[in-house]
């Protein structure tokens, strides 16, 4: 460390101070090196957003702030010759999605031996093992400033071309490549991983290890240094499949310094030619044009005090962030209230807001300067609406006897094509998958719970009756325009259980009464696949559709080995908030008795009861205050084929007085009346 910054602290106070801003102590060691010097480990914690802090440059970086001393960044020079890298190496990148910048450097005439003993030592004292001076200067250059470096035999690159590329599939996506890495096991490359190949078979796999072929060895003369960045996820995937973790794929996990690359490089082509000799050809292969520049942050420093609760001079404020590396401009606004115009460095992914600069201050002028007493304002929030319309939907349906389940947003090509209510459009598909084989955004979450059903079945035998709240993702119509063409993500709630459908569309019809959506639900016959031949009805509010609920189709129940009917609804939780009245509103209460009278109808076969109660509440007046479907019987012999008999009773009160048997007739006729001329219906007397 102290050749990055001097050291004016002793060992209990750095500590104290690394876990005072935000780097934990784990422990510390003294090591003897085999020079017969001893040496102090210091072990920190260092969190997923602090990628910066995995090389001794950054956690000297924070040392020099801490202790207002200047970093002391090593000076790189070295020779070059008059050939240039690019005449002897061609770089392609084909996966820019994964490898956003590539370089590469060329060393001929180089030595492979032992290295000097000072970094021998320095190695073994954080637990890196030696192989060569070619190995051991890019784990010196990645332990000292966190960029992963590697080296190529050049000789061994086929066609003095390197390539990046996904790896090669067949059309069913089985790997068709297999590399040897150093550590000599064989890993399969399919299509999702990064491959640094040359013109004809793989070298390594990106950012997690390089491969056998292509190690220095003993009679390499001429080595390609690269020095790349690797995109997080791609790097994070490909290690977890493979059960291949290294130090390279820790730091690209977490991310480089892009603006660092070069720097990585040039220092390893210094310390190689110091080492192991050899001449620089000219010039790096490098994939990406520019570095992508930072957009400023504006930290109000009004905001400090208010956050914190103490108050920061605006010099020191100034000093702090230029220490940590960002460029800092006081300023001040059109309201004359003091500003800093701030640009974080580039190896600082994690400072894109005000409150990230705000945090920085705090650790950096130290946590305990806050006494405990400091007045923090604190203002009062309140629920969304869509939150407590959720929370109310919840307690719903865990009354009900369902479950509530979390399930992926991404599903295999299996899930998305079983069934889909809302839209034939295709699916969304991203480019790389999230999860083994799933690259599809689900359009509705029903196959999401019907194979969390089934593995409840298959591991307990439990008939699960579960719910889920979460996105969807909708196509757009290939034919819309504008904000239109844009996929929706809207909020569902879905459910799926072993119960009747009117089980089912009695937990719906409670959800709405809870909710205090008012109206008539409707149902409406639909065909989808996935759903049994006549079994699928839209759910509409007026005119509007809110979800679907139908029985799921025996073959695609059967694929899931689960035995019995399965009943699947699903929901718009957008468009229930919007219809939904949370707050209950006063009502009149009649002081007056009420009058039920039973009716029993034969009507068509086709006549579904929301028709019946249409046609029901629009021939009686307001005095009609309840309506309730009591059963449904059939007799083909007495009422003739495709007939039955529907028994409701009618619940009959006035606001203003009581009713009379004469006015309840009225009423009743009135009923009767229309029920005969519009839907061919008889009444049973």
């Amino acid at each position: 460390m102290s050749r990055y910054v001097d050291l004016t602290l002793s060992h209990d106070e750095l500590v104290d101070r690394f876990s005072l801003s935000g780097l934990n102590h784990e422990e510390s060691n003294t090591v003897t090196l085999d020079s017969g010097a001893e040496d102090i480990i210091i072990d920190l914690e260092v969190t997923s957003n602090r990628g910066d802090c995995l090389g001794h440059i950054g956690v000297a970086r924070e040392v020099g702030v801490l202790t207002n001393q200047p970093l002391k960044i090593p000076t790189i020079e070295f020779q070059e010759s008059a050939r240039k890298a690019s005449d002897c190496l061609t770089v392609r990148n084909e996966f820019e999605q994964a490898c956003p910048r590539y370089t590469a450097r060329v060393i001929e005439g180089v030595r492979v031996g032992r290295s000097p003993q000072w970094m021998q030592d320095a190695l073994k004292s954080i637990g890196i093992g030696i192989v060569n001076n070619i190995v051991d200067v890019t784990n010196y250059v990645m332990m000292e400033c966190g960029q992963p470096l590697h080296a190529f035999d050049a000789d061994q690159i086929d066609g003095d071309t390197i390539v990046i590329r996904p790896g090669k599939t067949d059309a069913k996506g089985k790997s068709q490549e297999v590399l040897e890495a150093i550590d000599h096991r064989k890993y399969e490359l399919n299509a999702d991983t990064c491959v640094i190949a040359d013109a004809s078979s793989p070298l390594a796999i990106a950012g997690v290890m390089g491969g056998a072929i292509s190690e220095v060895s003993e009679t390499t003369t001429r080595i390609v240094i690269e020095a790349a960045d690797f995109v997080p996820l791609s790097v994070r995937r490909t290690a977890r499949r493979l059960k291949l973790h290294s130090p390279s794929s820790f730091r690209f996990e977490r991310r480089v310094d892009p603006a660092g690359i070069d720097w990585a490089s040039r220092r390893a082509c210094q310390l190689i030619t110091e080492i192991a000799g050899g001449t620089v050809l000219t010039g790096a292969i490098d994939t990406a044009d520019s570095v992508p520049t930072r957009e400023p942050i504006t930290l109000r420093l009004s905001q400090i005090e208010r956050v914190l609760g103490i108050a920061i001079d605006a010099a020191t404020i100034h000093k702090i962030l230029v220490g940590l590396g960002c460029r800092a401009e006081i300023s001040r606004d059109a309201e004359s209230a003091n500003t800093i115009d701030c640009v974080p460095p580039t190896w600082r992914h994690d400072l894109t807001r005000e409150i990230d600069l705000i945090e920085e201050l705090a650790r950096i002028n130290g946590y305990d300067k806050i006494p405990e007493t400091a007045p923090i304002p604190v203002t009062p929030s309140s629920k969304r609406t869509f939150d407590s319309a959720m929370q109310r939907l919840r307690g719903v349906m865990t009354a009900a006897g369902f479950s509530e389940a979390m399930t992926p947003s991404l599903v295999v090509e299996k899930l998305d094509t079983s069934l889909s209510p809302w839209t034939d459009r295709p699916a969304l598909q991203t480019r790389t998958a999230m999860l083994e084989g799933s690259k599809r955004l689900r359009r509705t979450l029903i196959p999401s719970l019907l194979q969390s059903r089934a593995a409840n079945w298959a591991s307990a035998s439990i008939n699960a009756d579960l719910f889920e709240i979460a996105h969807a993702y909708l196509p757009a119509d290939e034919n819309a325009t504008g904000e239109d063409a844009l996929p929706a993500e809207t909020y569902h709630v879905a459910m799926i259980g072993g119960e009747d459908f009117f089980g089912v569309k009695g937990v719906i019809e409670t959800l709405l009464g809870r909710m205090g959506i008012e109206g008539d639900l409707r149902v409406e016959s639909v065909d989808r696949d996935g759903f049994a031949p006549g079994g699928l009805v839209a759910l509409k509010l007026s005119d509007e559709t809110i979800g679907y609920l139908g029985i799921l189709d025996e073959k695609l129940i059967s694929s899931w080995k689960l035995s019995g009917p399965v009943i699947a609804a699903e929901l718009s939780a957008d468009v229930l908030v919007q219809h939904s009245q949370l707050v209950p509103q006063q009502r009149q209460v009649s002081a007056f008795p009420a009058i039920k009278r039973d009716l029993n109808l034969v009507l068509p076969e086709s006549i579904r009861w929301d028709g019946l109660s249409s046609v029901i509440r629009s021939a009686a007046d307001e005095r009609l205050t309840s309506l309730s479907y009591q059963e449904t019987y059939r007799n083909e012999k007495v009422d003739g084929p495709d007939r039955k008999r529907v028994l409701f009773s009618m619940e009959l009160q006035s606001l203003t007085e009581t009713l009379s048997g004469n006015d309840a007739d009225e009423i009743v006729e009135s009923v009767v009346t229309r029920c005969e001329k519009e839907l061919g219906a008889v009444l049973m007397r």
